[in-house]
């Protein structure tokens, strides 16, 4: 009985085997080639693509996409999003036998960014206590949200003379994070929790909180007045539905070279998203339609502006006040608030 069972198994996993072989052999019939230099073609760039068929199997059809929209063979890519896609082939080569190949790509920015300067306008006192995580004007007010856990805060601030008018705590277990205001409401991230919050800005009562999406942690928030974007500490930025706060959307962040990771904190300006790095004093400047990096600003000469202590940490609060047309740059741990202008 033993034998028989055993003589079963090695059956069994023979043809598993041989299945597997088969299906293997079957799905490599064809191979994706194109025009791509290591797998990486400028957006400016036409992409050409073809199959490699080594067996020289007669094809009746094939259908290209690229991120799942259909595509012809010869594709220009300025429309298309920076980022990393994938081409998919669909190839019909007999009587209903088709196999789909696959190859990724990465479309990058044809341009470099723009190096830009910057001048100090002017200079206020800071809370050298906030671990600032987001910073933004609205109607003429500046609010902060700060992290760590049991230091979260949500702050109205009186950025002329650094006092806090309005302060609420967040509750040990959340790690705040980015925020913006829109409509008369705060919408303040946090970190691993998955969660946001709403608030009134009037009154600064909680009105509700919402859930993330596919964006596992939350990092930055600004809006457009009309939707959110969000970031999670990876090259994307997500569009947020501004009534339900789904994410609709998002942006792979590209340079000429490659991605740009860790975005933090963020801000609405002209049209713009400017976007700190995380451990990094410096800013970029994102197209929101297709995440190319148009310029980066090096703002690390501030830091030596500042106290030096024990907790100082790295630039982070990027705020717009469009009734002085400056922005105004903080960072975690910083006894200064930085007016800037930035300069060609």
């Amino acid at each position: 009985m033993r034998f028989f069972k055993l003589l079963i198994i090695i059956f069994l996993s023979a043809f598993i085997c041989a299945c597997g072989e088969s299906n293997a052999k079957k799905k490599n019939n064809f191979s994706i080639k194109t025009n791509a230099v290591k797998n990486a073609i400028a957006n400016n760039k036409t992409l050409e693509i073809s199959l490699n068929n080594p067996k020289n199997l007669t094809i009746k059809s094939v259908n290209y996409s690229l991120n799942d929209k259909p595509i012809t063979a010869s594709t220009n890519l300025s429309s298309f999003k920076l980022g990393k896609y994938p081409i998919k082939a669909i190839i019909n080569y007999g009587d209903g036998e088709t196999e789909t190949a696959v190859q990724n790509i990465s479309i990058l920015n044809a341009a470099s960014p723009k190096v830009l300067n910057f001048e100090i306008i002017n200079t206020y006192p800071h809370d050298i206590t906030s671990y600032t995580q987001g910073l933004e004007f609205y109607n003429g007010e500046l609010y902060e949200s700060t992290g760590q856990y049991g230091a979260s805060k949500l702050r109205k601030l009186d950025y002329k003379n650094g006092t806090v008018v309005k302060n609420i705590d967040l509750a040990k277990d959340y790690f705040g994070e980015g925020l913006t205001v829109i409509n008369d409401y705060i919408y303040q991230l946090t970190w691993k929790k998955g969660t946001g919050f709403v608030y009134d800005v009037n009154t600064f009562k909680k009105t509700s909180s919402f859930k993330y999406g596919k964006s596992k942690e939350g990092w930055g928030l600004c809006n457009d007045k009309m939707n959110l974007y969000k970031s999670d500490g990876t090259a994307l930025i997500w569009t947020l539905d501004p009534k339900t706060l789904a994410e609709i959307d998002n942006i792979q962040v590209y340079t000429h070279k490659g991605k740009i990771g860790r975005l933090n904190e963020l801000e609405w300006i002209d049209g713009k998203i400017y976007a700190n790095i995380y451990q990094k004093d410096g800013v970029v400047i994102i197209n929101p339609k297709n995440g190319a990096t148009e310029a980066v600003i090096n703002f690390s000469p501030l830091k030596k502006k500042v106290k030096q202590h024990k907790d100082l940490d790295v630039l982070n609060g990027i705020a717009y006040n469009p009734e002085t047309e400056t922005i105004f740059v903080t960072g975690k741990h910083w006894n200064k608030l930085f007016e800037v202008k930035i300069t060609e």
